[in-house]
C-alpha cells in the first residue's frame, strides 16, 4: 500500500523539496535528506572565451543545474543562437532551455546513451563538428568519448560544482527506526557516495531497502555492489519517479 512506502530524497534541497511536495500529494511519506549542494564553477568571462574560440554548432546540456548556473554566470541569450542544435538530456532540462527562451531537442532514453542516439549525432554528420557539453565538475566521459570517435572536436563547460555534504551514521540509523525502505538515486556519483555513507552489509540496506535508481547504468551499478531490491525509473524527474512507485504499488494490491 502507499501508506508502507517511507522515502528518503537525497538530491539538493530545492529539488529534494519539490520531489517530497509530489510525494506528498500522492500520499507518499518521505524525509528530504540532501547530500550535496552545488557551487558556481564559470563566470561570465569564462564562457565568452570559450564559447568564441571554440564556436560550437551543437550545445549539449546535461542537467538543470547545467542550464541555471550556465544561465547565472551569463544569460544564454547572449552566447547560444538560433543557428546551433541544442540538445537537453531529459525532459526536465528541456523545460528549464524553453523557460529562458533556448529550445531544445531531448532523447526519449534521458541518458548519455540516449543523446547518441539522436539523429542529429549520426556519425555521418558529425566530422569537424564543434560540440559543447554544459556539465557539472568531473563527471561521466562515455558521451564526449563517442562523439569524438564519430568526428567531432567536444569541449566542456563545467558551470557548476558539487559540494557533498556530511551525513553521520546516526541518521542512517534514524532512517531504519523511521521505517525508510526507499532510496532515491540519480546518478552514479550519488549511488557511491550512500553506499560509502552507508553499512550496506547490513541486511536491511542489502536485501530489503528498495533502491529507486534513474537510468539502466545506475541500475547496473547498484547491482554489482551487491544491491538486490533495484528499480530503474528510466529518468530522473519527479513524474517518472511517482509513476514508477505508483505503479509498482498498484501491481501489489
Amino acid at each position: 500500500m502507499l501508506n508502507e512506502l517511507k522515502v528518503v530524497i537525497t538530491r539538493p534541497e530545492k529539488q529534494g523539496l519539490e520531489l517530497k511536495q509530489a510525494l506528498d500529494k500522492v500520499g507518499i511519506p518521505s524525509i528530504c535528506q540532501p547530500l550535496f549542494t552545488y557551487q558556481p564553477n564559470t563566470d561570465e568571462n569564462n564562457i565568452q572565451q570559450q564559447v568564441e574560440a571554440f564556436i560550437p554548432s551543437i550545445i549539449i546540456f546535461i542537467s538543470v543545474a547545467a542550464v541555471e548556473f550556465s544561465h547565472k554566470a551569463l544569460p544564454l541569450e547572449q552566447w547560444i543562437n538560433s543557428e546551433q542544435q541544442v540538445i537537453a538530456v531529459g525532459e526536465t532540462t528541456q523545460h528549464a532551455l524553453s523557460k529562458l527562451g533556448i529550445q531544445a531537442i531531448c532523447p526519449t532514453t534521458h541518458d548519455s546513451e540516449g543523446i547518441l542516439a539522436l539523429t542529429q549525432l549520426k556519425k555521418s554528420q558529425l566530422e569537424n563538428t564543434n560540440i559543447l557539453i554544459v556539465r557539472g565538475d568531473g563527471g561521466r566521459e562515455f558521451l564526449a568519448e563517442q562523439l569524438t570517435s564519430r568526428g567531432a572536436k567536444v569541449k566542456y563547460l563545467e558551470s557548476y560544482s558539487r559540494q557533498w555534504l556530511p551525513l553521520s551514521p546516526e541518521q542512517t540509523v534514524l532512517w531504519q527506526n523511521k521505517k525508510v525502505n526507499t532510496i532515491v538515486i540519480t546518478s552514479n556519483a550519488l549511488l557511491k557516495r550512500v553506499v560509502n555513507l552507508i553499512n550496506i552489509t547490513d541486511n536491511y540496506w542489502q536485501n530489503t531497502c528498495l533502491w529507486l535508481v534513474a537510468s539502466e547504468r545506475i541500475a547496473q551499478s547498484a547491482l554489482q555492489l551487491g544491491l538486490q531490491n533495484v528499480v530503474n525509473t528510466h529518468g530522473a524527474n519527479n513524474q517518472s519517479i511517482i509513476t514508477t512507485l505508483l505503479n509498482m504499488e498498484s501491481k501489489n494490491d
